[in-house]
């Protein structure tokens, strides 16, 4: 969408106008691609898919970071680039830049504060590289059927690493599907995504394409036993597109906060809000979502020790911080193998204090919904507003049973990242197509 505001631009680089548009799109396809996919998929572990820390996994997201500067600078309208200046996402970053200086190891947090913000360039070049909504519609298309074929070939030619065993720490998830990703509980809201992407397809005429995806999309995430997911989709899909089918399209905002703030006070709420918490110790005391709700206690306890700053960058999970700390034995996790918090949200705090996690909500839940209400009334934009808000608020939700926010190159918090952005640019500029003339 790189021409949004300006769709007769001359194009910098000395080719064909059409040329150039298929050459962005499909440049764009393969940034979105790699990103999602990874430089290490159907890595039983997943370590490394997460850190970088391997010499081709550095290399190749050096490789694509470095690519999507460059057509940043070349391909994408100077309009468009100034305008994913989000004043709330600025001091975002300057949390995330204290955090780094704030590690008890600031050379391996460089590099992954690295590796986190080249992810954001390569959704952010992904995102503005198509010149128009075919070219958009195109590339998604793309990308998505090339990580589902990717994953699928995986689950049929490679059943041993793209499916969950029975070895290794969690053999409850034995024959749970995977694909390339590390985890079912990464797959499963990646493939919920694609979904959303479907139904965009769909809906600007590309039946074939848009119900292919969907199917094969939901069909996986059946297959990766997350019911959660399974669930969260639909209501989703109606919360966001509902209220316009009675002419309510304002509406959609309201249903997605009181969603975000419900599933916040059943969450976080019976954990850290004593009326709450005690209706829940009364009449749902086995509610642990999974033995959650222990270990969100212990994160309270020990933010309530470094409320402002946090704990720096990979400060926490993993550092004699938590091996060396006081807990109980009997828990349903050993915290000393966790690596993350599984929510999203209090982890974003224990990194960063919790003065970035008010500046995260004003630019993950906030600033999104109303940047919802101010897209123009063309239907092009329409159509793509509806499907960034989607992807925003179903990873939102998930992001209070699981870690992403800020977590180097996961692809469920890269795509959160193209979903907010896109409804920013959505929002500011007609976007050129065969529904807005």
């Amino acid at each position: 969408m790189s021409n949004i505001a300006s769709p007769r631009r001359t194009e910098r680089l000395a080719l064909p106008a059409e040329a150039a548009a298929w050459f962005a799109t499909g440049l764009a396809a393969v940034l979105l691609s790699l990103a999602v996919i990874s430089f290490r998929p159907f890595q039983p572990s997943g370590p490394d898919v997460q850190s970088g820390g391997d010499i081709f996994n550095q290399l190749g997201y050096g490789s694509l970071g470095a690519l999507a500067v460059l057509t940043l600078f070349m391909l994408v309208d100077r309009r468009v680039v100034a305008a994913l200046l989000s004043p709330w996402w600025l001091l975002l970053l300057f949390f995330f830049a204290l955090s780094v200086l704030n590690a008890p190891y600031p050379p391996a947090a460089m590099r992954t504060a690295i590796l986190t913000l080249i992810g954001i360039l390569i959704m952010l070049a992904a995102l503005t590289l198509p010149r128009d909504a075919d070219g958009f519609s195109a590339m998604l298309a793309c990308a998505a059927l090339a990580i589902l074929g990717l994953n699928y070939f995986g689950v049929l030619v490679m059943p041993d690493v793209a499916i969950h065993g029975a070895e290794g720490a969690e053999p409850q998830h034995a024959g749970l599907w995977r694909g390339s990703f590390p985890h079912k509980n990464s797959a499963a809201p990646v493939m919920a995504c694609l979904s959303f992407a479907g139904i965009f397809l769909w809906r600007r005429g590309w039946r074939l394409c848009g119900a292919l995806i969907i199917v094969l999309a939901m069909t996986f995430i059946a297959n990766a036993g997350s019911k959660t997911t399974l669930g969260t989709v639909p209501l989703t899909i109606l919360m966001v597109m509902g209220p316009a089918l009675f002419g309510l399209r304002f509406l959609a905002p309201v249903l997605v906060l009181i969603a975000l703030t419900g599933t916040g006070l059943a969450t976080l709420g019976i954990v850290f809000i004593e009326p709450l918490a005690a209706l829940h110790r009364e009449f749902l005391p086995h509610l642990t979502y999974t033995g959650r709700t222990t270990l969100w206690e212990y994160m309270g306890e020990m933010l309530a020790r470094r409320p402002l700053s946090g704990y720096g960058l990979d400060g926490f999970w993993g550092t004699g911080t938590v091996l060396f700390s006081d807990y109980h034995f009997d828990t349903e996790w050993d915290i000393r193998a966790i690596v993350h918090g599984h929510n999203s949200y209090l982890d974003l705090a224990i990194t960063m204090g919790l003065p970035a996690l008010l500046v995260a909500v004003l630019a993950f839940i906030a600033a999104p919904l109303r940047e919802f209400l101010r897209v123009p009334p063309l239907k092009e934009n329409v159509l793509l507003a509806d499907l960034f808000l989607m992807i925003v608020t179903f990873t939102l939700l998930n992001a209070f049973l699981e870690s992403f926010f800020f977590r180097r190159a996961d692809p469920v918090w890269l795509l959160l990242v193209f979903a907010l952005f896109g409804l920013r640019l959505a929002a500011r500029f007609p976007v050129s197509g065969k529904f807005n003339h």
